[in-house]
């Protein structure tokens, strides 16, 4: 449905050198200097910037490709060219179908016209007859839920609206290649499952193709059989799902942790890292792997009852649970450091965002030192059982309840 051959985009970037801010005032002056030939500095410098280059791959019918990378890694621009939005700057693309795009809020809607005439421009725009459009026209609107506005001009809509009317139309008019950006990520949890559930039909059921950008990784491995990771307008993985989210995640690896300043005053917690299951440092698991937190401290006096306490405390700075570790007077070498490693369980904390809070402390008597609210990591959802259900709140942990009908 989809062949690419060397894809490249390119954009010339301009810098203004040796102006800094320049007010409303300076921008005039300088036009009319330069408009009577005298220079008001020097000329800005052009830099070329490849947001796409040397693009290879294939896509066949009824294939559900996710698309993932970092900020900046050329995704939308990629979609762009396939939508045939922009045109690419050397190689070529082919596509064989109607493609219907869904890129930002309201693509291809005019706002001045009401929800209902939206459809039939929409359809019109896709290749389709009024005929057509009436025939599919009721399923749309009850997707979309806004029948109550839908004489009402599009400007006047939310941006949740506009989406659920938007990818209602898309994915209604039956195109051979849905095209759909992170523009879902606006919807309401219940709409995104039901997006999600009806990306789900048109490809398996239905037969056609869909391109799927998302920074959800559950979403995408629910979805998607294979995708391709990009980096810096490259194609670093074009592969199963799992195998480039396990990549995706090795190059988002980076050694944020825990130094401790030396302009403070001695400190007994000087580094925390954390780790993943093959010992490398990095801040974003999977929800099916451990999370390993590797303290350095160093202890210049031994007191009993000495211990590390850690805790995990979640987006919201609410702790979610406490552990500790003593300090025995066997495990204190010199001025050695001692290395502590702790290992939290897979499957233990739900997909979000959370963080680490440390002290060394003599409970009920003395706190050492202390470092909270430090190491922020990310757990990613990696299509667990929860993920079929609406991801209002996962909660902090998962349950792993036991449940029996008619004890």
């Amino acid at each position: 449905m989809i062949k690419v051959e060397g894809l490249g985009k390119k954009y010339i970037l301009h810098h203004e050198t040796g102006r800094g801010y320049s007010s409303l005032r300076d921008t005039i002056s300088r036009k009319a200097k330069n408009m009577v030939g005298l220079k008001g500095g020097r000329p800005p410098s052009r830099e070329e910037f490849w947001a796409l280059d040397d693009i290879n791959f294939e896509i066949k019918q009824g294939e559900t490709i996710g698309i993932i990378g970092r900020n900046g890694a050329g995704k939308s621009t990629l979609l762009k060219i396939v939508s045939r939005i922009t045109e690419p700057t050397k190689g070529r693309i082919v596509i064989d179908g109607r493609v219907a795009s869904l890129l930002e809020i309201g693509t291809g809607f005019h706002h001045e016209l009401t929800g209902r005439e939206n459809i039939f421009l929409n359809g019109a725009i896709l290749g389709m007859s009024r005929v057509e459009i009436r025939r599919k026209f009721d399923e749309i609107v009850e997707f979309s839920g806004v029948e109550k506005f839908l004489d009402t001009p599009v400007k006047h809509y939310s941006s949740g609206m506009n989406v659920r009317l938007a990818f209602a139309v898309a994915a209604h008019l039956e195109p051979e290649i849905l095209v759909v950006d992170e523009v879902l990520a606006v919807g309401d949890a219940e709409f995104q499952k039901k997006c999600l559930g009806k990306m789900g039909q048109v490809s398996k059921q239905e037969g056609r193709t869909v391109l799927f950008v998302s920074h959800d990784l559950g979403s995408i491995a629910q979805l998607c059989e294979k995708a391709i990771l990009l980096n810096e307008g490259r194609i670093v993985d074009f592969d199963s799902t799992s195998s480039v989210i396990k990549k995706y995640l090795h190059h988002q690896q980076s050694n944020f942790g825990y130094k401790a300043s030396s302009s403070v005053k001695p400190k007994f917690i000087k580094e925390i890292t954390l780790l993943n299951q093959q010992g490398m440092a990095t801040n974003s698991f999977t929800h099916n792997e451990s999370v390993a937190i590797r303290f350095s401290l160093v202890i210049d006096r031994w007191l009993p009852g000495l211990y590390l306490a850690f805790a995990i405390q979640n987006r919201f700075n609410k702790r979610i649970g406490l552990d500790y570790a003593e300090i025995r007077k066997e495990h204190i070498t010199g001025n050695d450091p001692i290395s502590l490693l702790i290992t939290l369980p897979a499957q233990l904390l739900a997909p979000g965002t959370f963080s680490v809070d440390a002290s060394i402390t003599s409970p009920n008597i003395e706190t050492f030192d202390e470092a909270l609210g430090i190491c922020q990591f990310e757990i990613i959802d990696n299509n667990s059982r929860i993920t079929r259900f609406s991801k209002t709140d996962y909660g902090d942990v998962f349950l792993h309840a036991t449940t029996s009908f008619n004890p």
